[in-house]
């Protein structure tokens, strides 16, 4: 089934989507039930409450309602499991060449923002001082069921479904930062496109290989110019590996996301600056319009429209310059009661 948290006249609610490309509809479930409950209830209460809808709810065309993230994620980890996106991005955030041994050894991922998730059509505001803002290009995972040190066996009946995964990106900021040591941070900070709804995980078995890996195409446009296409196979681990690295010495949770880590061939526009060895195409400007597809899960499009200017924000000073000292060279009278 697919599941969505929509917005019509002002008011929220969370249904199950039916229908074609172009002629989907949704009907509400019972009360106030959202996605995240259905996630948290697990698979064989959700396709209850799915059934239930669609005998007892009126058909909702989604072209009238605002598609909104079909939840709010429980946290926000991101992986890095396409080598090709790595060879370009490392040459073009960091100048380096290659990819680092230490990535082959395990899915690396970072922390997100979780509650900066976006719609699938809702505007996308340019953080404050970035000049090189990018889209990603990613599938993402949903955990259903709590666990902790899970084998990739285990992990595959933790996963509740999927949706598209949208991670944008301020490649300045993020260049700076991570010079640091301690990850994206401030260039990932400002938003993440979920949806267009939560697709459960029965739904893509088909497309299951042989190896374990969903074999979905995946294709990103902006402004109706298709920049890149891969497919999702193309991953070096799958979604089960990734929850069981997760959960090492650790736990996933429900309603926990899981990005696949962005696509190569041009699931952003950052590896193609890194091979092309200049900005072609250009960073995202206000106007520009970014879709992304996945086999299977549907699309998402979102306008980027211009964000906070710096002056208008609050003055963030650069660290002081001061001698160091311990704490034997405070004066005496220091502690002292």
């Amino acid at each position: 089934m697919r599941f969505a948290h929509v917005e019509r006249d002002g008011r929220r609610w969370s249904g199950v989507v039916v229908g074609g490309p172009g002629r989907e509809v949704v009907h509400a479930l019972r009360g106030t039930t959202t996605v995240g409950d259905l996630v948290a209830a697990g698979t064989a209460a959700a396709a209850e409450a799915g059934d239930w809808a669609l005998r007892s709810s009126a058909a909702v065309p989604v072209a009238a309602v605002r598609l909104l993230p079909p939840l709010r994620p429980a946290s926000v980890r991101d992986f890095v499991t396409f080598e090709e996106h790595v060879e370009g991005v490392v040459r073009s955030v960091s100048g380096g060449a290659g990819v680092q041994p230490a990535w082959y050894e395990a899915p690396t991922f970072y922390f997100g923002n979780p509650h900066s998730a976006l719609g699938a059509h809702d505007d996308v505001p340019v953080p404050p001082g970035c000049r090189a803002f990018d889209f990603e290009l990613e599938v993402a995972a949903v955990v259903g069921r709590a666990g902790a040190d899970l084998s990739p066996e285990q992990a595959r009946e933790h996963v509740f479904g999927y949706t598209l995964f949208n991670d944008w990106s301020a490649r300045d900021l993020q260049g700076r930062e991570m010079k640091v040591g301690l990850g994206p941070a401030k260039g990932k900070d400002s938003a993440v496109t979920l949806g267009p709804w939560l697709v459960t995980a029965d739904e893509l078995e088909p497309h299951r290989d042989a190896e374990g890996f969903l074999d979905l195409a995946l294709t990103a446009s902006v402004n109706r110019r298709l920049v890149g296409s891969d497919l999702l196979s193309n991953a070096s681990w799958t979604f089960e590996e990734m929850i069981a690295y997760a959960s090492r010495g650790a736990s996933v949770q429900p309603g926990d996301v899981l990005g696949s880590g962005t696509a190569g061939n041009g699931g952003c526009l950052a590896e193609l600056w890194g091979r092309a060895g200049r900005q072609d195409p250009p960073p995202l400007v206000p106007g520009d319009v970014v879709r992304i597809e996945a086999q299977g899960i549907g699309a998402v499009e979102n306008r980027v429209v211009a964000g906070r200017d710096l002056a208008d924000l609050p003055l963030v000073r650069a660290a002081r310059s001061r001698p160091r000292r311990r704490p034997a060279d405070r004066p005496a009278s220091v502690g002292r009661v």
